[in-house]
């Protein structure tokens, strides 16, 4: 009887060990199960407010718009817009350079920006064109550098009646023949191929119209240049020059390096003039001192220069004391007959 309670009490215990055991499994199950509800909800909330936000976007026509890309085929590029619906872009629509290759240039995670050009291309997608938000976004880059004055480099593509073409941010331009350099140009061939540096002087989106000049890219620096020639002129500096131009004020003098200084009236003679062309005349060359160069002016003496050769009057009353018919002797006697002494 003894044994038999044993056994029974045993196998009680083992039965209420298992029950504990499928029990704290339940629990872990139910556990983990809250879990993965709690993160669903969680994943779900969040998918459900980028709907919510998307659902209140409202995109119209030629908006510009940026997305990741989904997908690249021959035919079309696939965009997440972050919207209820894909963004889809034409092989066509994503640019107007001949050589470009959506397979190659393209690539899956790229971000990329297009115009809307309808809002449901049929299959409820949106579509877009990369062509057109480039060329809209170029317009904007080009009136930023009109406004900053900014230099940009473009190659001229080919000559057309009274100019020539260059493409600037995409965006043809024109360069009349007469904003293509500082002096004349006769042969607009010739600079086909070429790059310069021009400036944006005329912009019109509305009329698609983009002006531009390499002639004041090229005026700043020659006036750049002038200005660092006359900062190393130091007052004092004796100049050849020769007459350029005569005026009732004074005479301009070309001075060697391209540069221009003026001698006012008073300053060309010693003896008092009524007008500069008493005493001077067109492509005479002379000698000025350069007085100052303020303000990028070069202001020139004439007078100076004579002033500067005249003799001392000391040394002229010095040598007129030698000029004299009297022998001048180096002889002993000579010298000791002039000595006075004291007596």
């Amino acid at each position: 009887m003894e044994k038999e309670l044993e056994r029974e009490t045993e196998s009680r215990r083992e039965n209420s060990m298992a029950d504990h055991g499928l029990e704290a499994g339940m629990d872990e199950v139910k556990e983990e199960g809250k879990a993965g509800e709690t993160a669903a909800a969680g994943e779900s909330m969040e998918d459900y407010s980028k709907e919510l936000e998307a659902s209140f976007r409202q995109i119209k026509e030629g908006d510009i718009l940026s997305g990741a890309v989904l997908s690249v085929s021959e035919e079309e590029v696939v965009l997440d817009l972050n919207y209820y619906a894909q963004g889809v872009v034409k092989a066509g629509d994503m640019s107007n350079d001949p050589k470009y290759n959506v397979m190659e240039d393209v690539k899956v995670g790229d971000t990329i920006k297009g115009t809307v050009i309808s809002t449901d291309d049929g299959a409820g997608n949106i579509q877009l064109s990369c062509k057109e938000a480039r060329e809209a976004l170029a317009w904007d880059i080009v009136k930023q550098y009109m406004d900053e004055g900014k230099e940009i480099n473009v190659k001229i593509s080919e000559v057309v009646n009274g100019g020539v073409i260059a493409y600037a941010e995409g965006i043809r331009g024109f360069i009349p023949a007469s904003h293509l350099s500082l002096g004349y140009v006769e042969d607009l061939s010739a600079w086909v191929g070429k790059q310069v540096g021009v400036k944006v002087i005329t912009v019109e989106e509305g009329r698609k119209k983009l002006v531009l000049s390499a002639k004041l890219v090229e005026k700043e620096k020659a006036e750049a240049e002038t200005q660092r020639k006359i900062s190393m002129l130091a007052p004092g500096t004796v100049l050849e020059g020769q007459v350029e131009s005569l005026k009732e004020y004074g005479a301009f003098i070309a001075l060697p390096g391209g540069l221009s200084g003026l001698v006012h009236i008073s300053q060309i003679s010693q003896k008092r003039i009524s007008k500069p062309s008493e005493v001077l005349k067109m492509g005479d060359k002379v000698k000025v001192k350069v007085l100052n160069s303020n303000n990028g002016k070069i202001s020139l003496s004439m007078k100076a220069v004579e002033e500067d050769s005249k003799p001392d009057e000391v040394d002229e009353r010095r040598a007129s004391e030698y000029s004299s018919h009297e022998r001048i002797g180096t002889s002993l006697g000579d010298l000791m007959k002039n000595l006075k002494l004291n007596p």
